[in-house]
């Protein structure tokens, strides 16, 4: 009976978030509206999709963004990776000495 009835609550919470979702999202590709200075554009992405390849100078828009915009982040990102790669090796290295 409990299985049954905890079946049931994922089964409610899943078609709420399913509806939730499906009637609350923008169009896929779409940007919320915002302001920007004086002017109600599109949001900040349109003009970030607008200008950036002007502003970074990457013909890539993700490039652009990830290296230009968020070199900071991408730079932290990229250092726990390589820390993670390396512990793993000092890992399996320290595994196949013992062997």
């Amino acid at each position: 009976m409990q299985r049954v009835l905890a079946f049931g609550m994922v089964l409610a919470i899943g078609a709420l978030l399913v509806f939730t979702v499906s009637t609350n999202l923008l169009p896929f590709g779409s940007f919320p509206a915002r302001q920007i200075g004086e002017d109600l554009e599109n949001s900040i992405g349109q003009r970030i999709l607008e200008d950036a390849p002007q502003q970074t100078g990457a013909a890539n828009v993700v490039t652009s963004v990830v290296w230009g915009y968020r070199g900071y982040d991408t730079l932290g990102e990229v250092t726990v990776l390589f820390t993670a790669v390396v512990g793993v090796v000092m890992v399996f290295r320290a595994f196949r000495r013992r062997e």
